[in-house]
């Protein structure tokens, strides 16, 4: 199994939970040996184009995944084409029609996550919000989201602004959003720098309410964003909260599994929305590795093509941040299962619903 991701650079944040996780898998799968060979891409598109070629040129992967971010997964989506090797995207890509047979997304859709904003935003009277968001695929693939959200819910966006994971101020698009007097401001990054706009509003005596898309569920966040973080609400994958979650949720058992075993090795709460994703595409293999030695040896395209049978065909497969049931139409698989919303309170995050 080939995995690029970003163990450094500005996703950083995102991909050293998961490698930590790889970090963490067994060395065999359905009685077979597997290398997990991890590569950083310090997410850069060109780099994890070339970590991909080599991947399956010289290690002659059966399985890729990554990457950490949305435009170096979307990179790889390419590759994964053109050679015909299934692909399990850590980042919510939205491939184009033709290019989606052989990709698979772990992380939820931003269409499952946006609609919880929404309907807490509705449940909290809120009519107009600002938007601000990465200027890349992730950014303008959850704007689109949110816009058809709102418009049906009577909520107006009153303001829309971008900005790049590397900036270091975001002021003037603050000010801007400020001069629209939203009531809430949304805000779409991942990681670390998703709380730059958030501390840049707080500093300048924003009031409204603060709402992060899933891309800011790790504790990183937190930490960068301290006390200007207070009170966000955000929807995550249930992993983030297994001990709160009732004790028939499908994923609890699960997820604190996950959880117990990453930060035996990383420390407490060191947890990661980032970290369940890698884990859950080591489980979608394991699902999918049975079914594909049925058809074939390991190493070769037959192999590759029976894998990403295998795993279109996974159903109701219970993982840290959801459910899994695979289709040809539906590659990502998770349903509203796969979310709950939360508060930050006193540096930590508390289930709301």
């Amino acid at each position: 199994v080939g995995v690029s991701l970003s163990a450094t650079g500005p996703a950083a944040s995102l991909g050293i939970p998961e490698k930590n996780t790889f970090a963490l898998l067994p060395s065999t799968l359905g009685g077979e040996k597997v290398k997990w060979v991890v590569l950083d891409d310090a997410a850069d598109s060109s780099n994890s184009v070339k970590n991909a070629r080599k991947l399956i040129s010289e290690d002659k992967i059966d399985v890729l995944v990554g990457s950490s971010t949305v435009p170096t997964s979307l990179a790889l989506v390419e590759v994964a084409n053109e050679t015909k090797t299934p692909q399990l995207a850590l980042a919510p890509v939205v491939p184009a029609p033709d290019k989606r047979a052989w990709v698979f997304v772990m992380p939820q859709s931003n269409a499952v996550m946006a609609s919880a904003i929404v309907e807490h935003m509705q449940a909290s009277g809120i009519k107009a919000i600002g938007f601000i968001g990465y200027n890349d695929p992730f950014g303008e693939g959850y704007y689109k989201e949110i816009l058809a959200l709102t418009e049906k819910a009577g909520i107006k966006i009153v303001a829309n602004e971008r900005y790049n994971r590397t900036d270091t101020s975001v002021t003037a698009q603050a000010l801007k959003l400020m001069s629209a007097n939203p009531e809430a401001v949304l805000i779409v990054g991942s990681g670390t720098p998703a709380a730059l706009p958030q501390t840049t509003l707080f500093d300048r005596g924003y009031k409204g309410r603060i709402y992060q898309s899933h891309g800011a569920g790790n504790r990183d966040f937190i930490r960068v964003g301290g006390k200007s973080v207070e009170g966000t609400v955000l929807p995550v994958g249930p992993m983030l909260v297994h001990e709160q979650l009732p004790d028939n949720h499908p994923v609890k058992k699960v997820a604190g599994e996950y959880v117990s075993t990453y930060e035996a090795a990383h420390g407490p709460d060191s947890r990661s929305t980032f970290g369940g994703h890698a884990y859950d595409a080591y489980l979608v293999i394991a699902r999918a590795v049975p079914e594909a030695l049925k058809k074939a040896k390991p190493g070769t395209p037959e192999f590759r093509a029976a894998m990403r049978d295998a795993i279109e065909n996974v159903k109701e497969l219970v993982a840290t941040n959801g459910v899994y049931s695979m289709s040809t139409s539906d590659h990502g698989g998770l349903d509203f299962r796969a979310r709950v919303i939360v508060r930050i309170e006193g540096g930590n995050w508390k289930m709301v619903k």
